[in-house]
């Protein structure tokens, strides 16, 4: 049996209205294994319940941005609405602040916006959901085709479901192998997905244009 780690981190999570849960939900079972002795913590401009992106479901976030000025690891989830986070100065000057210190700041899908918007990726390649990447070099970013993006101390992660992808190899680099893949199998993520379309290049033609079209639709950019 593997022993917990001495090294004792502290994941920051940021919780706020209009986030996507999954975004923050992966990332979240990966970093809280028992095996690793974390300390994960749901984080928001203020605490309390927040509502994810089409009001259907809740998280409650138990610390506030004030109470969590030092995390080691810094995780920003994406949203439908990526106005939701781009448009609170409070939170991008927080990002900007903790990331100072952070040991790894990281996103998922459009929660790379927000890291964007405080600053934190000009001149760096970055990846967030396919269909924001344009949004991305508007900020300086250099938007990269790839599931998980590292670039020095930053991680970016694709699509809604890649957050456990970055997870896990963040988890590698601090812990090691063994314990990235202890935590793999104890969450049982083996992916076989029933159709190979996760992506615009394997997605058939049509299947995209449908995206793109609901995307239109339902996604709020600035």
């Amino acid at each position: 049996m593997m022993m917990i780690p001495e090294k004792k981190l502290q994941v920051a999570i940021l919780l706020y209205d209009g986030m996507t849960a999954l975004d923050a939900i992966g990332p979240y079972e990966v970093f809280q294994a028992p095996t690793l002795g974390t300390d994960v913590r749901f984080v928001a401009r203020e605490k309390g319940v927040k509502r994810t992106d089409f009001g259907r479901l809740r998280l409650t976030a138990d610390y506030s941005l004030a109470e969590t000025t030092s995390p080691d690891i810094l995780v920003v989830p994406g949203t439908a609405f990526p106005q939701a986070v781009m448009g609170d100065q409070l939170v991008l000057e927080w990002i900007a602040q903790v990331h100072r210190t952070t040991t790894w700041t990281t996103s998922v899908c459009t929660g790379a916006l927000g890291l964007a918007a405080a600053g934190v990726l000009q001149g760096l390649k970055a990846t967030t959901h396919w269909l924001a990447h344009d949004i991305l070099q508007q900020f300086g970013a250099i938007p990269t085709k790839a599931r998980v993006v590292r670039d020095g101390k930053v991680v970016t992660a694709a699509g809604v479901s890649s957050g456990i992808d970055m997870a896990l190899t963040l988890v590698a680099e601090e812990y090691g192998a063994d314990a990235a893949q202890l935590i793999q199998l104890l969450i049982e993520y083996d992916p076989q997905p029933p159709f190979d379309a996760g992506s615009p290049d394997k997605a058939p033609s049509a299947i995209v244009t449908a995206a793109r079209e609901e995307f239109s639709k339902l996604v709020v950019m600035p």
